[in-house]
């Protein structure tokens, strides 16, 4: 079992008294070749923090390399201003999923486990403690990171 495991949420259990303490806005890359993820807390999803964080990526990414982007159709991955960056970054290729097929996309299986071991039932004390806990998540997921290895077999379709 990964070490990250012991990041599981709580029984089922919840008292009557809970209290949200906020929410966090999540951004996050992957890198498919090593399964390793690049988070960014955002406060807003726009496309100024969407550059933002692709001027992150390209960044942390040796420049001899090329950045494939799988994204979903948000209106920040979209936008003029956004196309009119990546214009300009032709290292950056874009490939959008379908609407309604994000599935399509790794990270949000990783985004699955995060939710299942951090998120679902979990208990935070405030903004920064769930903060503090869906990164601290990720530095120790990224230790033992793997690439997924993600099959899809058409059949599974046709059977339904």
């Amino acid at each position: 079992m990964r070490d990250h495991a012991r990041f599981r949420a709580p029984g089922e259990r919840r008292e009557f008294e809970y209290r949200r303490h906020g929410t966090v806005s999540l951004t996050a890359a992957m890198n498919v070749t090593t399964g390793t993820v690049h988070p960014k807390i955002i406060t807003r999803n726009d496309s100024d923090t969407f550059i933002e964080f692709l001027t992150e990526l390209a960044a942390t990414v040796p420049p001899t390399l090329k950045i494939h982007l799988i994204l979903d159709n948000g209106s920040s991955h979209t936008s003029k201003q956004t196309r009119k960056w990546l214009a300009e970054h032709p290292r950056f290729t874009m490939t959008y999923t379908p609407c309604h097929a994000s599935w399509l996309n790794m990270i949000e299986i990783f985004f699955s486990i995060l939710t299942r071991r951090v998120l679902r039932r979990g208990d935070f004390a405030s903004r920064d403690d769930l903060i503090t806990k869906i990164t601290t998540f990720i530095t120790t997921y990224n230790r033992t990171a793997e690439p997924f290895r993600w099959t899809y077999d058409a059949k599974l379709l046709r059977a339904s």
